[in-house]
């Protein structure tokens, strides 16, 4: 136990705020409970030595904060031994009397230490108020914790890690929507990433984007942010798994190995030439678990999609890939991306879509050997020429997704990509907005952009950007 000589042993420290004097005496009286030095004592003692309460304090807290860490640190090395020299009750009592105190520095270590003890009990020693107040002291930035610390919070108390992931969330579509790089930097300095390298905490975020993937209907936005936060979990599990201390199937177990597996190839890890033939060994996988009725009747489609939409980069790689393919069949691709915008086969939907992007890629195709270009071919292509497109608005939404491609690398189309993006509606071009931030970010990472493409594929989104902020003063 610690002794009060040590109190007053440590250099002068910077004077806390004489408003939190209270909480400090009441700390201060839950930690002398067991000793027969009270308060009025310690005041005298400090008084005959020359300090008054805004010096004392201070130090008092200090050297107190030291000596439970100590003692809970041996707690948590001795286990469920009779030797726990902190009962449970006391621990909890102690984390209710931190609540006031969270944000003060002096207080971290115990903070820290009382985050990452574990209790006799089946039930939480520490406090709910306790727990609940650390984690939104952390989402304000008021507090930096340690990753062990934060990560110990998360497992150990739910309600704060779904509020961690609903935080994020909620930033990344209100501030930074339509730049992946930003998102990126948002999603690793909240450390989600990261701790769910636990597979507990990988399946709580993820159920979590599940049900905003379902209630959105899938938008662009939102199949993003999944899609930068899986590359950052990636990242973050490569470096911190190098012996795979979880097997993949704890993060994806609704799907099956081979496809996690495939899908987990980085791209940049393949020669190029080497990228059709993967994504039809994709396709392959997918077309053949789909469209197995037993499988089917397994209810597991949507999860074989949901883990496509996770590495939807292999999705956007096949939309480009198509317009690069000459004498190779494009069957497979063009299911792969048909399953990527329309998983759902109701009345033939998906079967559908895959002839209207087929119908659709013949007529693209045919527009590299077109010269000159006009915006009414594009047009006729993306069935803005038309009274009224019958086509569903997933096959839409590929179409669209295959013409800005074709806008970005063929010369002629380059020629007049800026003229057809700038007569869209507000809503398509949010949606072309989307996927050029999308595709340059994606260029980056790979190291694949060529000058011309990447210099137009910035320079439009500039000019989206512009034409964004401008019909939103209006």
């Amino acid at each position: 136990m610690w002794c009060l000589c040590c109190l007053y042993c440590s250099e002068p420290q910077n004077p806390i705020e004489l408003e939190a004097n209270i909480w400090i005496r009441s700390l201060l009286c839950h930690l002398l409970s067991s000793s027969k030095l009270g308060l009025n004592e310690v005041g005298i003692v400090s008084q005959a030595l020359g300090y008054t309460s805004a010096d004392y304090f201070p130090r008092l807290l200090k050297n107190m904060v030291l000596s439970l860490v100590t003692e809970l640190r041996v707690n948590h090395l001795n286990g469920f031994s009779i030797r726990k020299i902190i009962p449970d009750k006391q621990i909890k009592a102690m984390s209710l009397l931190c609540v006031p105190l969270l944000t003060l520095p002096d207080i971290l270590p115990l903070l820290e230490a009382l985050l990452t003890s574990h209790g006799d009990e089946p039930n939480e020693t520490l406090s709910a108020e306790f727990l609940e107040g650390v984690n939104e002291a952390f989402l304000q930035k008021k507090i930096i914790l340690s990753e062990s610390a934060l990560f110990s919070l998360w497992l150990r108390h739910l309600p704060s890690l779904e509020k961690a992931t609903l935080h994020l969330f909620e930033n990344l579509l209100s501030r930074h929507r339509n730049s992946p790089e930003e998102m990126e930097c948002f999603i690793k300095e909240s450390l989600l990433p990261q701790a769910a390298c636990h597979p507990s905490i990988f399946r709580i975020v993820d159920e979590i984007f599940r049900n905003a993937l379902l209630e959105t209907n899938g938008t662009s936005e939102v199949l993003t942010i999944i899609q930068v936060f899986t590359r950052c979990f990636v990242q973050a599990f490569q470096k911190d798994n190098e012996q795979l201390k979880f097997p993949l199937k704890s993060y994806f177990p609704y799907a099956s190995s081979c496809l996690i597996m495939a899908l987990l190839q980085n791209p940049k890890d393949l020669p190029r030439g080497f990228w059709y033939q993967h994504l039809n060994y994709i396709s392959e996988i997918l077309k053949k678990t789909v469209e197995d009725q037993s499988f089917q009747s397994r209810g597991s489609v949507f999860e074989h999609w949901f883990s496509l939409v996770h590495f939807g980069e292999w999705a956007d790689i096949a939309a480009e890939e198509l317009l690069m393919l000459r004498a190779e069949s494009p069957t497979g691709l063009l299911w792969l991306l048909a399953f990527y915008y329309n998983p759902h086969n109701q009345n033939q939907e998906r079967t559908q879509t895959v002839v209207d992007a087929r119908e659709a890629h013949g007529c693209i195709m045919k527009l590299f050997r077109k010269t000159p270009l006009s915006v009414k071919d594009l047009q006729a292509v993306a069935g803005e020429s038309r009274e009224a497109d019958t086509r569903h608005p997933y096959s839409q939404r590929l179409i669209r997704h295959l013409l800005l491609n074709f806008l970005l690398l063929s010369p002629e189309g380059q020629k007049i990509a800026q003229e057809f993006l700038t007569i869209q509606t507000d809503e398509l071009a949010d949606e072309f907005l989307n996927l050029i931030a999308h595709t340059t970010y994606r260029w980056n990472h790979l190291g694949i952009e060529t000058v011309r493409p990447g210099r137009l594929a910035r320079d439009l989104l500039q000019e989206l950007q512009c034409h964004r902020a401008e019909s939103a003063s209006l």
